[in-house]
């Protein structure tokens, strides 16, 4: 592994950046080894910021598996496994989602946990939209058992202003305006193939244009062992909605980097952000 004294002193008006699909199982310990795995091999590529997808941790057989392996919030093996994988690589890494426990017992927050390079947690963003489906033979309603968080969160990885949210969110623009100015907004998500195949690309790419920065967004991709299939695509998206990297299914790590001329560029030349009235 590279230390910080053998690497070059990273330019500040440049951040590599990395997203990791993966297809989660039912086992915590796999999934936690596979994303090990990854994070290590984006840190190889050079990527100084990482996100995982959501449920990294675990796609159960049923809804409640997740409230089975809730930790209290700062105490447990899976935010014990972000904070060491942040410190051993030297990256700041987005977490992509843990179960977190809240008042209630049968439910739990989603929550979305950023760590610094140190291994020091930064940030904490809890899920705040939850998703609903009706469609067919396919059901969903988390509310069942996640309870909603309700705060929008930025976090500074140096001079980069990232804006976290998690899958759902990225339909209700309203939270994005929220969160500026950004230069980079993650989207780690598990979309299900039906509304992935439709919308992701569309949603994701109509989010940079209207905010202007980068989005990365990465996903869990494949059939899962519990039969669920998700849509995957996990891209990266610049300032002018172009699609710089995806990856359609399976796991991998989705790379580029973000460029801060870029984000001046199409700020300076459509002022879309200066030009609001509402």
């Amino acid at each position: 592994m590279t230390t910080p004294q053998d690497s070059p002193a990273p330019d500040p008006q440049m951040l590599r950046v990395a997203a990791v699909q993966m297809v989660s199982g039912t086992g915590p310990a796999a999934n936690l080894e596979s994303a090990k795995r990854l994070i290590a091999q984006a840190a190889a590529g050079g990527a100084q910021v990482v996100v995982l997808p959501e449920y990294f941790c675990l796609l159960g057989r049923k809804d409640g598996d997740k409230v089975a392996i809730r930790e209290r919030d700062g105490e447990g093996p899976l935010q014990d496994f972000l904070a060491q994988q942040a410190a051993a690589h030297g990256i700041w890494l987005v977490g992509g989602t843990v179960p977190l426990a809240c008042d209630r017992p049968t439910r739990v927050r989603n929550a979305c946990l950023v760590h610094g390079p140190d291994g020091r947690r930064r940030a904490r963003y809890d899920k705040i939209h939850l998703f609903g489906l009706s469609r067919g033979d396919e059901s969903f309603d988390e509310s069942a058992t996640i309870e909603a968080g309700h705060t929008p969160v930025v976090v500074d990885a140096g001079p980069w202003r990232i804006g976290l949210s998690i899958c759902y969110d990225l339909r209700f623009p309203e939270l994005y305006r929220r969160l500026l100015p950004v230069d980079l907004i993650v989207v780690p998500s598990a979309f299900t193939y039906t509304t992935g195949s439709s919308h992701w690309e569309l949603l994701l790419r109509a989010r940079a244009v209207e905010n202007q920065c980068y989005v990365l967004a990465p996903a869990q991709g494949g059939r899962h062992e519990n039969g669920r299939r998700t849509w995957g695509h996990s891209m990266l998206v610049d300032p002018w909605g172009e699609v710089l990297a995806v990856q359609a299914e399976g796991e991998g790590v989705v790379a580029g980097t973000l460029e801060r001329r870029r984000i001046d560029e199409v700020r300076r030349s459509l002022p879309a952000l200066r030009h609001r009235v509402l």
